[in-house]
């Protein structure tokens, strides 16, 4: 749980390089993906603890997907990420276990603060 990697999907290439740099810059490694079926295969291979995941992608969704990462590792800190709020309602999210939500344009500081409390609390848990 140490490894502070991010895993960031969204269908955004632009979306997916400025967050990479950003948690990058801040000292984290990124991985990225375009769609929630390509984060679930990077997920057959890797482990990631804290995701940020567009919510309105092709084909899966990212409620969709929080589910199904949650289901595999509950330990999971994932955060949604949209630029459709109204089509997503808070209580979906908090449903499927998003620990926080993020409208677009989300400020970069906000998303890295955000990454940073995840690692932070995860290090408490493995204390335990």
């Amino acid at each position: 749980m140490s490894e502070k990697r991010i895993l960031v999907v969204d269908d955004e290439k632009q979306i997916r390089d400025m967050y990479s740099q950003a948690f990058a810059r801040a000292g984290y490694e990124v991985t990225t993906a375009e769609s929630a079926e390509d984060a679930l295969e990077i997920f057959k291979k890797e482990q990631f603890w804290v995701l940020f995941l567009d919510l309105n992608l092709p084909g899966m969704n990212g409620v969709e997907l929080c589910r199904e990462i949650r289901k595999q590792y509950p330990m999971a800190i994932p955060y949604a990420v949209t630029g459709y709020a109204s089509l997503f309602e808070l209580s979906d999210c908090r449903d499927a276990g998003f620990e926080d939500y993020f409208t677009k344009p989300a400020s970069l500081s906000d998303l890295v603060e955000a990454a940073e409390h995840a690692f932070k609390k995860l290090a408490r848990w493995k204390k335990r």
